[in-house]
């Protein structure tokens, strides 16, 4: 007897994920959300306070629960968020640090493997840790790239992970150039933490689309800190400070205006700045550093203000 069960079609519907997710976060508020408490506490070993959070993590869920700023969602759509930065910067400085966008569109048959180069990232809007590098056979990697494509304009990413800023996002796919150093590596990501227009902080990572990705944490003035994630390798060796790193810097606060605290990521090839995305949501506040004490320093540069977009 065959006792298989044949779920509906529109279990895996956007709208109805959204449903599902809303009711869950209802769920969640009138328990106190105590499913979260739960699990941050496991995660960070010790406990969510939403009153009065002093953490860097703490204050991220805190932000995921009660931010609504417009802006949030604008700038989590990787495709909008370039308009956003051509009216914040203007279009000549826009386009100098935005990386080349090959298409766009909602439909990834569109695609047009045809014209495009042998190198390339494809990507969908409204999420992270989605990509995939064309770096050669384009042709072997077509069919791959449109199933994974339809696969991410069908995933309601952050819904359950309150991430509320890409619950209205409307997922496109875009194709951007690949961006490699000269002598054809992938460059390194730089994370740039910034608390009300200022940055305090800096994760360099290496090897980022590699099995071990490995970081280091410096202050902005390249000093090495003794912090570290754990279950993430640490960067052993010597990490040089970059040669325009106080333009980085200077972009990164630039970036960062609008914002109370966000994590502007950012790319260095051959002494050349590209803007990577804005991160809101860090590691979703589970994030978890070593020393704990960490975490409350970081978050003392972070002063929530409840509506600070109308002020």
């Amino acid at each position: 007897m065959n006792l298989t069960l044949k779920i509906a079609p529109w279990v895996y519907s956007p709208s109805f994920r959204k449903y599902y997710a809303d009711l869950k976060l209802f769920s969640d508020q009138l328990s106190g959300y105590s499913r979260l408490r739960k699990l941050f506490e496991k995660k960070m070993g010790y406990p969510l306070d939403l009153r009065n959070p002093q953490s860097f993590n703490q204050k991220v869920v805190w932000k995921k629960l009660f931010d609504r700023n417009p802006l949030l969602t604008l700038t989590a759509d990787k495709l909008a968020v370039r308009g956003y930065i051509e009216n914040l910067l203007g279009p000549k400085e826009a386009s100098r640090i935005l990386i080349p966008l090959l298409f766009s569109s909602a439909n990834p048959a569109q695609i047009p493997f045809d014209e495009l180069p042998d190198r390339f990232v494809v990507k969908p809007n409204h999420g992270c840790k989605m990509h995939i590098i064309v770096n050669g056979e384009k042709e072997k990697k077509r069919q791959m790239i449109l199933d994974t494509s339809r696969n991410w304009l069908n995933t309601a990413y952050g819904l359950f992970h309150y991430e509320w800023a890409y619950r209205n996002i409307k997922p496109r796919i875009m194709v951007e150039e690949l961006l490699q150093t000269k002598d054809g590596q992938l460059p390194r990501d730089y994370k740039f933490y910034c608390f009300h227009g200022k940055c305090r902080l800096i994760r360099a990572s290496s090897n980022r689309f590699g099995k071990e990705e490995r970081s280091a944490y410096f202050d902005v003035d390249w000093n090495l800190l003794p912090a570290y994630n754990p279950g993430y390798e640490q960067s052993t060796g010597s990490i040089i400070r970059p040669l325009v790193l106080d333009q980085a810097i200077s972009l990164a606060e630039r970036l960062s205006v609008d914002f109370d605290a966000v994590r502007m990521d950012l790319y260095i090839v051959d002494d050349r700045l590209y803007f990577g995305e804005y991160t809101h949501y860090d590691a979703s506040g589970l994030a978890r550093f070593e020393p704990t004490s960490f975490d409350f320093e970081l978050g003392q540069h972070w002063k929530l203000v409840p509506h600070y977009w109308k002020h």
